[in-house]
């Protein structure tokens, strides 16, 4: 029997705090996973739900990006190739909770607005297509044929199609993504923001530099063969948690790993995989051999300091270090990266890392010794100002070792949503290269705009200022997941047209323009049937392994589309019958739209045939294939940063922002953070006890967070503080609570990914009483 969606919300009073966890998973995970399953799916459809996710002939998690065994490696996959919050996400989209159109007429949207990012995704999956006209209070129905209407002719009516803006989220299949992007670009614009621009778009401008592609160049067999893996800025422990089975691996075949993050994070400390004996009943693995417990936006400082001690050890001991072979034949710009690091400010390095020098000694003697080294990042690096030159630095130090296109070594950008690469590759973005745009022309006979479209935060300026007039959101949650809450809600408020192709109801419908359409599709978990029959689709993870997606489940009502099939009507809708594109037919056998995948996109050929495989196919990576590096120069760039880190006033904390361990990105599963031993509240700050102690408070009080910028003040009210081992001087909370307080002009340069890991705060008594 499932349980009612909750009809009270959070209340913050409720907070338990106990001492965080220096373990991940073990049997809590287990009972955790199936009794959020339970609750939401039933028992029946629980077994169903579980054993087909992440199998061949199954359908691809709905959460993060991190790949699956391999049988050209000779791997398994287990009956459980899961993890618990894998499992909560299958349960809140194949939840038995409904909200449908008696749901909106109780509840007026004016009711909605004041509820919780927690209590709006707990009520169910949407069930009907609903329109909220200008001037109403309420959602009401409304048949698909007359919201496809209203939405052509709104985007007709624009004086320019940039005046659209096309938001785009990494859950999104191969199919639909191209298609999305094929449409925008029919209609005139590039206007192509997406998830990616708020998390590994600086992974992609730093590699593309570098090494000539913006994607890792690592599959799962390279963690499980490598010496030394190194973990920066990421907590795989609730983020990726499958990722920990991974480092089990490697620990049993010998490897180190290094674990660099600002909070002791407890999957990095040791994991009890409940899949073994050992992780059920005995202590399980201990992972990280070093942690270096390091200062917010001090990881440049660090690599920086490694590369200095390992050219200062081969500049002693000529040969031993520096891989010569590697260098001297693919690499560009050594020369100037050695006389950049040869005299290092050891002051700035201590004031910007806060770690021992004999620690950092200790890490670069790992990194020396070690002749297969992985380097793994996520949002803990790119979500800095100084993001873009901090993933370099890393890759220099790889390079310098030669640790790329060899086996067991490489760059490993761990992404989050479960097709986030895949929509890229795909051509979601919106400064595609001139190769794609011309295949794309050639390939359907349109004319394909060139100029550059708007990434998130310019597309929330130019919504903010007028010039952006309608937004089409596939998938997502724009509105909790973008940068500076307030400016970002004035911007949506300000369009004439907002539509959310969505599963489940969340802030962006409560945040709306002068009209708003919902537009309910099918999950990944459920069966698509169309014209040719059943269907499936495909997505590619985060080591650029494309795969097939198979949906089993019976969908959540029987008015929900797909999202190819809500693409191709509204295509049909905005252009006419005699478009050159086949919209019709491509909403009835996705496989010819795989068949135009497989001639546009490099590196898709044969994509039909290649997708049915057991595994699927692993898309082309020159640098790991064949130490072939695409950049300006032919060669692997060494690149050149000066020494930059946040400087942090005195009486002022540097604030984090982070996911609870029981929530996906804006997606809030319950209230259990239970390995930092936060229950029951989100509105919570950690912040070390000799921070709270000098700053003139206590734990457990009620503070107002103010972040200070240079265009003024952002607040964020009624935060406990918590006190928490974190780095001195650094502070966490969880987004999207804290959004609020990251300045929508705070970007990192090159990349303009905002900057939610380095946001300087002070703390003032709450405004008024609880």
């Amino acid at each position: 029997m499932t349980r009612n969606a909750p009809r009270a919300d959070i209340d913050e009073a409720q907070l338990e705090v106990s001492k965080p966890k220096d373990w991940a998973a073990g049997v809590p995970g287990v009972a955790v996973s199936l009794l959020r399953s339970v609750e939401q799916m039933g028992a029946g459809r629980t077994v169903r739900a579980l054993r087909l996710l992440n199998q061949r002939q199954g359908f691809d998690c709905p959460g993060c990006a991190w790949p699956e065994p391999q049988q050209a490696d000779g791997e398994h996959r287990k009956l459980a190739e899961f993890c618990e919050n894998g499992a909560k996400a299958v349960a809140e989209e194949a939840t038995k909770r409904r909200v449908g159109p008696e749901f909106f007429a109780a509840h007026p949207v004016s009711e909605l607005a004041g509820r919780t990012d927690y209590w709006l995704g707990q009520q169910g999956r949407l069930t009907h297509p609903m329109v909220l006209r200008e001037g109403a209070t309420h959602y009401e129905p409304i048949s698909w044929d007359d919201a496809f209407a209203l939405v052509a002719s709104k985007l007709q009516a624009l004086s320019s199609p940039n005046e659209a803006v096309f938001y785009t989220s990494g859950r999104t299949s191969n199919e639909a993504a191209f298609l999305y992007q094929l449409l925008v670009r029919s209609f005139g614009t590039n206007n192509l923001p997406d998830c990616s621009n708020m998390c590994h778009e600086s992974s992609g401008a730093a590699l593309t530099e570098s090494t000539g592609i913006g994607k890792g160049s690592v599959s799962l067999a390279d963690i499980h063969r490598a010496d030394l893996v190194v973990v920066v800025g990421q907590n795989p422990g609730t983020n990726h948690p499958r990722m920990l089975s991974a480092l089990e691996e490697a620990k049993a075949a010998g490897a180190r790993v290094i674990a660099v993050n600002p909070l002791p994070e407890a999957g990095l400390m040791r994991f009890k995989n409940p899949q073994t004996p050992r992780g059920v009943l005995g202590k399980g693995t201990a992972l990280a051999d070093e942690f270096a417990q390091i200062r917010l936006g001090g990881d440049l400082a660090l690599f920086q300091a490694i590369g200095h001690l390992l050219l200062s050890w081969e500049e002693a001991a000529p040969g031993t270090v520096v891989d010569h072979d590697f260098v001297g034949s693919s690499a560009h710009g050594f020369d100037a990266y050695a006389k950049h690091l040869r005299e290092l400010d050891w002051a700035a390095i201590d004031a910007a890392t806060g770690l021992p020098r004999e620690q950092i000694t200790r890490i670069a003697r790992m990194i020396a010794e070690s002749e297969r080294t992985v380097y793994c990042w996520a949002m803990g690096v790119t979500q800095h100002r100084h993001a873009v030159a901090t993933i370099q630095e890393i890759t220099n130090v790889a390079l310098l070792r030669g640790m790329i296109g060899k086996p067991g070594a490489g760059l490993c950008p761990v992404r989050g949503h479960s097709n986030v690469q895949g929509d890229r590759t795909m051509g979601v973005w919106e400064k595609m290269p001139e190769k794609f745009l011309l295949a794309l022309e050639a390939e359907f006979g349109i004319p394909v705009p060139r100029e550059h479209g708007f990434d998130t935060v310019a597309a929330i300026r130019a919504m903010r200022d007028g010039k952006g007039k309608v937004f089409f959101g596939m998938g997502g949650n724009f509105a909790a997941a973008t940068p500076d809450s307030e400016a970002t809600e004035r911007a949506l408020r300000a369009c004439e047209l907002t539509v959310h192709v969505s599963t489940k109801l969340n802030r962006s419908h409560v945040v709306h323009g002068k009209t708003a359409l919902i537009l309910p599709t099918l999950g990944r978990t459920e069966r698509d049937v169309q014209a040719s029959g059943p269907q499936f689709v495909t997505v590619e993870d985060s080591m650029s392994c494309v795969h097939a997606s198979h949906g089993r489940l019976r969908p959540a009502s029987e008015h929900l589309l797909s999202e190819v099939a809500i693409v191709c009507r509204l295509a049909r809708a905005l252009f006419g019958p005699d478009h050159a594109v086949p919209w019709a037919e491509f909403e009835g056998d996705y496989d010819l739209i795989r068949d135009r995948i497989a001639r546009v996109v490099p590196g898709c050929a044969d994509y039909n045939a290649r997708v049915r495989q057991p595994d699927g196919f692993v898309l082309p990576h020159p640098p790991r294939d064949a130490r072939e590096f695409r950049t300006d120069t032919g060669k692997a760039n060494f690149t050149v940063s000066e020494l930059e880190f946040p400087r942090v006033p005195e009486g002022r904390l540097l604030l984090q922002t982070l996911r609870s361990h029981d929530q996906y990105n804006t997606t809030i599963y319950g209230l259990s953070d239970r390995y930092r031993g936060i229950e029951d509240a989100r509105r919570v700050v950690l912040v070390h006890a000799q921070d709270i102690a000098a700053l003139g408070f206590a734990d457990g009080e009620v503070v107002d967070l103010v972040s200070e910028w240079e265009d003024g003040e952002r607040r964020a009210e009624r935060f406990r503080l918590v006190a928490y081992p974190t780095a001195r001087g650094c502070a966490a909370a969880y987004f999207p609570e804290a959004n609020a307080l990251v300045p929508l002009g705070s970007v990192a340069k090159k990349s303009n990914t905002p900057v939610s890991k380095a946001v300087v705060i002070r703390l003032e008594k709450a405004a008024r009483a609880s």
